[in-house]
């Protein structure tokens, strides 16, 4: 008996040995590796190097702010109410920021548009805590936009050229005019009714420099042109009026009269 003991204590030591040196440390050391791990391990080097050459791209475009791009920030700050660095920050970080330098350019683009609105953003899953969900969430963000692109709700600051010449930091505030158009309410009639009774047309009839019109607003075609504009500006204020009161109609039960339809004069007369 004690030979039997002995002989099995002497095999499961054996064993714990055997166990040790094919093993050598841990047993999770000699595991391969999941292919969820190194698929992860590839997208977190991918994401390094996006990131880098982001930073990259970023900081070679704050190389190129001078006195043309501080303008534009500095009116972008005072109109939607951001700090310049805030702006900077957003210019240099947008993907169509070529489109300034194109602005800039002689006989380049003739106007600069910036959304400023609600965004839907995603949060990724690993920003989340456990109650929350991956729904999109609205954020306000400030881009550069063709108009065209996107759908316009909220508010639109824009930059139009008055001269084909190139834009200099020297005649940047002479060639360049600044606007800005509000759709907060989603309601854009509204708001180019707002923007022209209230801001251009008196800035119109205020004007006394016309160019080569040497006799300004008592000139008959600057007259007729504003009697234009006042008329386009009342057709738009009725045309709003009427879709804003437009016909509502309601559900009707027809059955309460159709039970009542005994023979053809009864039609003829609901009819």
């Amino acid at each position: 008996t004690e030979s039997k003991y002995r002989h099995g204590g002497n095999l499961k030591t054996r064993s714990r040995e055997l166990g040790s040196a094919v093993t050598g440390s841990s047993l999770t050391t000699v595991l391969p590796a999941s292919p969820t791990v190194k698929k992860s391990k590839v997208l977190s080097s991918e994401s390094r190097e996006l990131a880098r050459q982001a930073k990259e791209t970023k900081e070679e475009r704050r190389t190129q702010i001078d006195g043309r791009y501080r303008y534009l920030i500095s009116r972008l700050a005072d109109g939607i109410d951001l700090s310049e660095q805030q702006v900077e920050e957003t210019i240099i970080s947008d993907n169509k920021f070529q489109q300034i330098k194109q602005f800039f350019a002689p006989c380049g683009l003739k106007k600069l548009l910036f959304f400023y609105q609600d965004v839907l953003q995603q949060k990724s899953n690993a920003s989340l805590r456990p109650d929350e969900s991956t729904n999109n969430l609205p954020q306000k963000n400030l881009f550069i936009t063709l108009g065209s692109t996107e759908d316009f709700t909220g508010t639109c600051a824009f930059f139009l050229r008055t001269s084909d010449e190139v834009i200099t930091a020297s005649n940047v505030s002479q060639v360049v005019n600044f606007g800005m158009f509000d759709c907060t309410n989603r309601n854009i009639l509204q708001g180019l009714e707002f923007f022209l009774s209230q801001i251009m047309v008196p800035a119109l009839k205020s004007q006394k420099n016309w160019g080569a019109v040497k006799e300004g607003l008592k000139n008959s075609q600057i007259q007729e042109f504003l009697y234009a504009v006042d008329k386009f500006v009342d057709t738009l204020s009725s045309s709003r009026q009427n879709i804003e009161d437009k016909i509502q109609l309601t559900k009707v039960d027809i059955d309460v009269y159709v039970r009542n339809l005994q023979n053809p004069s009864d039609y003829i007369t609901a009819g």
